[in-house]
């Protein structure tokens, strides 16, 4: 039950004193230990990005988006031309610095300003990005970028419900679920029902401090391999 009531005694939201709005993000690049997160430019990227997605034999990669595969580079860089260069979504590409080369996309969309509720997708990533720590930085540096830099008050992650690989990403990225939203569209003539997830401002602060707990080059040894997961770190920070 809300503590806030207004003068008639109805139950009612708690204040947000002062909101101004935020801006959209902004078109420049994300640096950090591993990766880059830059805005897509199809004349660089399309064809290391086309390579990458070849390594998944099984096509695998494309099974809960509504688009691809992509059988030629051609066709790839006309998609890329023709759906990711707007603003909303914005389209960025993930440059491993390990090998130098974008193997990874990822998206801000249904940005709204006003409101601060902003939502990250369109995410694949080719086989040498998948559970890499660039694959996790990079989602963790867009996301202090909406929360740090830019003041939005909600991050979304929505998924197909049946994607359990992308259902249990969001969570151990700190998402927290919402709930399922049944026959919420179709995609590649199929149902989709939708799981939501997202993390509030008032979450971040603590998942901030678990990601970069995590990166930290003292959480790998030698070998590259984690002292402690990012899972166990975000079941730590407690309830919201």
């Amino acid at each position: 039950m809300s503590e806030f009531h207004n003068h008639l005694g109805d139950p009612v939201g708690f204040p947000v004193e002062g909101w101004q709005g935020c801006s959209p993000p902004p078109r420049t690049a994300l640096e950090g230990r591993s990766c880059r997160v830059e805005p897509l430019d199809p004349d660089r990227h399309a064809a290391p990005l086309h390579q990458a997605n070849l390594e998944d034999a099984e096509k695998r990669i494309w099974t809960y988006l509504a688009y691809g595969p992509f059988e030629t580079l051609d066709d790839y860089r006309a998609w890329l031309a023709e759906t990711c260069l707007g603003d909303d979504p914005l389209f960025h590409a993930i440059v491993d610095k390990s090998h130098g080369a974008a193997c990874g996309l990822a998206s801000y969309l249904r940005i709204d300003p006003p409101f601060g509720v902003i939502e990250v997708g369109h995410i694949n990533f080719a086989p040498r990005l998948q559970n890499t720590r660039a694959a996790t930085e990079a989602m963790y540096l867009m996301m202090r970028r909406v929360f740090d830099e830019l003041g939005y008050r909600r991050y979304e992650w929505k998924c197909n419900a049946l994607n359990n690989r992308s259902c249990r990403a969001a969570e151990r990225l700190g998402f927290r679920h919402e709930g399922i939203f049944r026959q919420a569209t179709i995609s590649k003539g199929r149902n989709r029902d939708t799981a939501w997830y997202a993390i509030l401002d008032r979450d971040w602060p603590a998942v901030r401090q678990a990601f970069e707990a995590w990166l930290d080059p003292d959480n790998f040894d030698a070998d590259g391999r984690q002292r402690e997961s990012l899972s166990a770190l975000m079941a730590r920070r407690g309830p919201a």
